[in-house]
């Protein structure tokens, strides 16, 4: 099981590692305000990267509202996000959203992005799924 810290391997940290997910995304996960893209990443965890611009969200209170809301989100669903790279896109409209709609539309977010999951798992999963 993946450790639910959010930890400096767990974020995407240099322009590189952003623009090869922005140059080609393996799969897009659009939603109200908001698109998710994510590439493979060859790790056993998955990483975030958040693209909140001011155009999107004009206060950076509401900015780092919904990075912490995002990131909380994304530490408590990161289980079932291994092997993704994804970058977070803030649309304009997603800062006017209450917490509590903010957590349920990413909760919604992350599963429809594990559905697209890489495969193959490792090795250990693999041959315990050959059994059942």
């Amino acid at each position: 099981m993946v450790s639910r810290d959010f930890g400096r391997e767990k974020r995407l940290l240099v322009p590189r590692q952003f623009k090869a997910v922005f140059d080609s995304p393996t799969a897009k996960v659009p939603g109200k305000h908001v698109l998710l893209l994510a590439r493979p990443n060859d790790l056993e965890h998955p990483r975030l990267g958040l693209v909140i611009g001011k155009k999107s969200v004009k206060l950076s209170v509401g900015r780092n509202r919904l990075k912490r809301l995002i990131r909380d989100s994304f530490r408590l669903n990161q289980d079932s996000l291994a092997g993704w790279d994804v970058v977070v896109v803030a649309r304009k409209g997603l800062g006017e959203l209450e917490n509590a709609e903010v957590t349920q539309q990413f909760g919604k977010l992350w599963k429809r992005l594990a559905r697209n999951r890489p495969q193959p798992q490792s090795d250990a999963e693999a041959a315990g799924n050959s059994h059942a």
